[in-house]
């Protein structure tokens, strides 16, 4: 199956250090992303959804800046993971600050994506009062 990278923008009412534990910490992520995440050795998360363990390095994390989650296949280390990069930016002219999602996957429509995403920032947002 053909991947395709999904790329939104969310604007939220707040900063970059109050948002950045959300996107980079298993409780953080619990709260709106998954219904379980864990972390284990070696910076990878377990995070559960519908009962269902999906495992992911985090391979890069930039204080309230940014974080990316590879996931683990089945296949070869060389195979093409499917990722999530969350990235915080402020803009210059307005001070908002912005969440830029990065969704690298085979899973859903673009359609579908946009729905799963609103959903899940519609959570964050009432989570941080946004």
């Amino acid at each position: 199956m053909e991947k395709q990278k999904f790329i939104t923008e969310y604007e939220l009412r707040s900063s970059p250090k109050v948002l950045f534990p959300y996107i980079s910490t298993a409780s953080g992520l619990e709260q709106w992303f998954a219904e379980k995440v864990r972390v284990l050795p070696d910076q990878r998360f377990d995070f559960q959804w519908d009962g269902s363990s999906h495992y992911a390095r985090q391979t890069a994390h930039r204080l309230n800046k940014a974080v990316r989650y590879e996931f683990e296949g089945n296949n070869d280390v060389l195979e093409d993971s499917n990722f999530i990069e969350m990235k915080l930016e402020v803009s210059d002219l307005t001070q908002s600050t912005y969440l830029r999602i990065v969704d690298y996957s085979q899973t859903m429509d673009e359609e579908e994506l946009s729905s799963l995403w609103d959903g899940l920032m519609d959570s964050l947002k009432e989570i941080v009062g946004s």
